[in-house]
Parts: C-alpha cells; structure tokens; sequence
C-alpha cells in the first residue's frame, strides 16, 4: 500500500500526467452536462453509434496521417446529424442500426490498411488518457466550451423537447433543429470521449453517470449537477487509481462509473419503498393523516 501511494504522488508531479488529469476533469464537466439529457432522451444507442463512427473518423484520419482528434470530431458529427435526420420520423433503431454497421465496416478497414503501430490503432478501440497531446487538450477544452455554453443558451427548449417533444412542437419550439443540434454535441462530445476511453467504453462516461444521477433526484439542474460530479470522480479517479499499478485507466472509469450506479440505484429504490409505504399508511382507515395528507392530534 506504501509503494501505492508513493509512486501515485510521484507520478502525479510528472507534467504528462498533469496533462491528463487535465483532460480527465474536462471530460468529467464535458460528459456531464451532456449525460442527463441524453438518458431523458432515451439516446443510449445512439451515443454508442455516434461513437462508432467517432471511431471511423479517428481511424482514418490515423490511416492518411491527419489529426486524429479532428478526424473523430467529424465522424462523430456526421454520424450525429445522420441519425438525428434519419431517425426523427419514429425510425430511430433502425437508422442507429444502419449507420454503426456502416461506420463498423469502414473502422475495420481504415485499421486493416493502418501500416503504423497496432497499438495506436487499438488505443482508438479502448482509450489511451495516459501521454494525451497537448494539441487534443486544448481540442477538448475548446469542445467542453462550446457544449457547455449551447446546453446553457438552449436549455428550456431542449429539456422541453426531451421531456415531451409532442408539446414543445405545439407550443412553437423547432423540435427539427433542437434534435439536430442535441445530436451535433452529442457527436463532440462522442468524439472527445473517444480518444480517452476508447469507443468501446464511451457508455461509461457518456450515460452511466447520468443514468446513476436520475435514480436520485427528479430535477433536470440537479441531474446535470450529479452527473458532472459522478462524471468527475470517475474519470480523475479512473486516471489516479491507474497510475501505480500501470493498467489501462478505461478500467477503473468503467468500475466506478459501475459502482457509483449500484449506490444510486439502491437509494432510488429505497426512496421509492419509502413512498410507497407512505402512501399506504396516509391510506389506512384510522390513520393519522387525511386525504389532503394533514396531521391530526
């Protein structure tokens, strides 16, 4: 356990390390602005198709020798407006899966074509935080920026659109273009997540906190809130956990996005039981509430 915590606190005065930690906290604030409303939106698979051709954009841009950050941002987008145009007639799950085996096929190629290292290929399939660049760092802050600033400009009429977009298109909001645009930053998002967790694991980071964060309170604002906090731990603490024991950080994000799930999920059940009994006992004949739930003496 010494050897632990002595090589973690070297490793964490590394300027590479600091790099990451870096990158791991703006994916924490990235991922969990955007988790809650992903998850209200019922969009699971479409983050996991978004981030396949993420994949497909990184694994090219690795083929022709171009920056392979940009080359996942693109993917990403592309996949984001197709899915969001395609889909948006009730044809959501085929559309989803139309584009990621696409997207699928193309990643294969582009990788099978790769001459270079494997290893950087395989880094693109589960995540390599550990030695990020510096040009991806200040890619990922410009992209937390942008998502963080569109989700608090259009915040009404996107929770409103998710909520319940039969209503917000009669009460005049351009549900087309809401839709659009939520896919445009799910596909940044997507894309930048990519490069630290790797596609395979993107789900991580991009539902599980906000999954977690909607088991324990029912407000939109608070969901965000605990999503970005879960979103932080376990993405920093995936990256600290990592670093004396030298094993990929992708697993310990995946555990404690995990873990942090189970802990939510049991509060959220006990709170449900909790309501349930109350209502039961205002119920009973000769209880001590009325109908309107008032203490009688």
């Amino acid at each position: 356990m010494s050897n632990f915590w002595s090589d973690t606190t070297y490793l964490l005065g590394v300027d590479f390390v600091q790099s990451s930690l870096l990158a791991c906290a703006l994916l924490g604030v990235l991922s969990g602005v955007m988790t809650s409303l992903i998850v209200l939106r019922q969009m699971s698979f479409s983050v996991h198709a978004t981030s396949e051709l993420a994949l497909m954009g990184a694994a090219a841009a690795l083929l022709f020798g171009a920056n392979i950050g940009l080359g996942a941002v693109f993917g990403a987008i592309a996949a984001a407006v197709v899915l969001a145009v395609l889909g948006f007639r009730g044809q959501q799950d085929s559309a989803i899966g139309v584009v990621m085996s696409f997207g699928l096929g193309l990643s294969v190629l582009f990788l099978h074509l790769y001459p270079g290292n494997t290893t950087s290929a395989m880094t693109l399939l589960t995540g390599q935080i550990v030695g990020v660049s510096g040009a991806s760092v200040w890619l990922l802050a410009l992209t937390t920026a942008v998502v963080v600033i569109a989700v608090a400009l259009w915040w009404r009429p996107m929770l409103f659109a998710s909520a319940d977009p039969v209503m917000a298109q009669a009460a005049g909001v351009n549900v087309r273009f809401i839709s659009v645009l939520f896919a445009v930053l799910v596909g940044l998002a997507a894309a930048q997540s990519v490069q630290i967790v790797g596609s395979l694991l993107v789900m991580a980071l991009l539902i599980t906190p906000g999954a977690a964060a909607v088991q324990i309170t029912s407000s939109p604002l608070r969901a965000v809130l605990w999503a970005t906090f879960f979103a932080e731990v376990a993405a920093v603490g995936g990256l600290v956990l990592s670093l004396a024991p030298g094993l990929p950080v992708s697993v310990f994000v995946t555990t404690i996005s995990f873990v942090i799930y189970l802990v939510c999920r049991a509060i959220g059940y006990r709170r449900g039981r909790r309501a349930v009994r109350d209502e039961a006992a205002a119920r009973r004949p000769g209880s001590q509430f009325n109908a309107d739930g008032v203490h009688h003496h």
